[in-house]
């Protein structure tokens, strides 16, 4: 059991003692320790992405941070943005040449990756949007787009691993997930009607869960290792307009991610669903989409890999 399952028993809202992000660097003795090594971040402009990049910036890890607004990001990274450690990377999760550009521009820069943190999202777009590849919206953007970075980020990674830290995704799924799984292949889009825009986010953050019980089952080997988690507290803003009590629950809300990323418990085995800085248990499907449980269909083989094939093909890759 997690050294942090007791004080998320009973939460007392923010501010409590259920540990923070920066809490968890501190606990597992990773101040400073990181440093050479290499961490990436999707969706930094905001909430739990800045408080992430926070705690992240205690290892010492140099870190490439993607955004789609730059300038969105730069404002709300300002007090901790430092050019020596951070690297800013412009990244429309909508497109899938901008995952391609962002990919390329990480890479020229360094060949080895030991974090990959898959924190940027959508949820619940109201009506079906589809990209420019006629993918759904938030499908794409929770799920088609962190696919397409790892396998493009994938040979860094697995040169980026060490016997004393093996290299890792960590992907923001969501309890969300419980609402439902995956369509059938010809229904990924709704192609054949009947949107719904929970349905379609149930959709899209299964998918990630399944992304990464698939890259443990293909990877873990090699020293890749994968998780997905239900993330605490979020907020949108820059942190500089949310109150203090706020951003307590934001740093709170991103303990899970940084519980993932570093966590020694955790060191060499994964494809697990993570919440409370713990291990999930399995749940059956009780009608409560906020259980912290995982929903019985989170870990399915054949599913996963039906999803990984069809989502080379979705972006354009072979296996």
């Amino acid at each position: 059991m997690s050294r942090y399952a007791a004080p998320h028993v009973d939460p007392k809202g923010p501010g409590d003692a259920r540990p923070t992000a920066l809490q968890i660097v501190q606990d597992e003795g990773f101040e400073g320790k990181l440093t050479g090594k290499v961490a990436v971040v999707t969706g930094v402009s905001s909430g739990l992405g800045i408080e992430t990049v926070k705690a992240l910036a205690a290892t010492g890890a140099t870190l490439f941070l993607t955004a789609r607004n730059l300038a969105k990001a730069e404002a709300a990274l300002a007090e901790i943005f430092d050019p020596s450690t951070m690297t800013l990377v412009q990244m429309d999760q909508a497109s899938l040449e901008s995952v391609r550009i962002a990919a390329q521009t990480i890479l020229s820069k360094t060949t080895q990756i030991s974090l990959l943190v898959a924190n940027a999202g959508v949820m619940a777009i109201p009506d079906l949007r589809l990209t420019d590849k006629g993918h759904e919206m938030q499908f794409a953007t929770n799920h088609l787009s962190h696919f397409l970075f790892f396998n493009l980020l994938k040979s860094a990674l697995l040169t980026g691993s060490s016997s004393a830290f093996q290299s890792r995704v960590v992907i923001l799924s969501s309890a969300g997930h419980r609402i439902g799984g995956i369509n059938s292949s010809d229904n990924y889009h709704y192609e054949n009607g009947e949107y719904n825009p929970w349905a379609a986010y149930a959709q899209s953050k299964t998918a990630n869960v399944y992304m990464a019980n698939e890259i443990e089952r293909r990877y873990a080997s090699q020293g890749l290792h994968a998780y997905s988690l239900h993330p605490g507290i979020s907020a949108t803003g820059i942190i500089g307009q949310l109150t203090s009590e706020e951003v307590m629950g934001l740093d709170q809300g991103a303990a899970t991610t940084i519980y993932a990323a570093i966590s020694k418990e955790l060191e060499g085995r994964g494809g697990l669903y993570l919440n409370d800085c713990s291990e999930a248990a399995m749940g059956e499907q009780d009608g409560n989409p906020m259980s912290g449980k995982s929903a019985p269909h989170s870990f399915h083989p054949e599913n996963e890999a039906r999803l990984w094939k069809d989502s080379l093909e979705m972006v354009g890759l072979s296996d």
